[in-house]
């Protein structure tokens, strides 16, 4: 693996741990692709630090049972913001 992969795979870890943070979130502030979070994350932090990858994966399983949640908020603002426009 290469040093800057390794390097994005673990800031991108402490980064998720920090803040438990969505594969989204990460993306945004690290400047990559979605698939790119997921796979630093689910694979190649296996091969790195398995103990810090099932931390991770239990944040990821708390944020996947949340996004509906975070779907209909999200639909709930922006039909709010047409209605105040108005």
């Amino acid at each position: 693996m290469k040093d800057y992969i390794h390097r994005r795979v673990m800031e991108v870890s402490e980064y998720i741990i920090e803040t438990k943070a969505t594969v989204r979130q990460a993306a945004k502030v690290f400047g990559v692709s979605k698939s790119t979070i997921h796979k630093d994350i689910t694979e190649r932090l296996d091969k790195i630090n398995p103990q810090l990858a099932d931390e991770i994966k239990d944040i990821l399983e708390y944020n996947k049972s949340e996004r509906h949640f975070r779907g209909g908020e999200a639909t709930r603002k922006k039909y709010l913001k047409k209605k105040i426009s108005k």
